[in-house]
């Protein structure tokens, strides 16, 4: 018994260890992603959610666990989760001063899950609409910095 406490906590602590070196997105406040875009520009993709959407659970389930899709945003995108029916905390953006929810209804998102893309200059240039695959996902990403420029 006293040689398997330790094998048990060393068994333990290694795979709590691995577990925590698995990637993931790295996932922005709003302001976090303006600030960071005035250092160093990139294109900002807004992951517009509800709590009770299940489609925006499968999303963070399947697709945003996605090694090739979590390389890929954190490469090219600042990524912002926006819950669109938080009328919580305000924040600033552009002299204006938004809730998470107002942001929402501000970029016109009707549905969930929805993903606005917001070039360098912060202005939106496009939505992606609904539930993708981690493929399908990342080929949308990548038309969308080909069809507006990565800036």
């Amino acid at each position: 018994m006293k040689r398997l406490l330790p094998l048990l906590v060393l068994t333990f602590w290694a795979h709590y260890g691995v577990a925590q070196d698995k990637p993931a997105i790295k996932w922005y406040s709003f302001e976090e992603a303006t600030a960071l875009n005035q250092e160093d520009p990139k294109m900002v993709l807004v992951d517009v959610y509800t709590d009770w959407c299940g489609w925006c659970k499968k999303m963070d389930r399947e697709t945003f666990t996605d090694d090739q899709v979590i390389h890929y945003l954190n490469e090219n995108f600042y990524a912002v989760k926006l819950d669109a029916e938080n009328n919580g905390e305000k924040f600033e953006f552009k002299g204006q001063e938004y809730t998470e929810a107002s942001m929402a209804r501000a970029m016109r998102v009707s549905s969930y899950p929805n993903f606005v893309i917001i070039d360098a200059t912060m202005e939106n240039i496009t939505q992606l609409p609904g539930y993708r695959k981690p493929d399908a996902f990342i080929k949308d990403l990548k038309e969308t910095i080909e069809r507006f420029g990565k800036e």
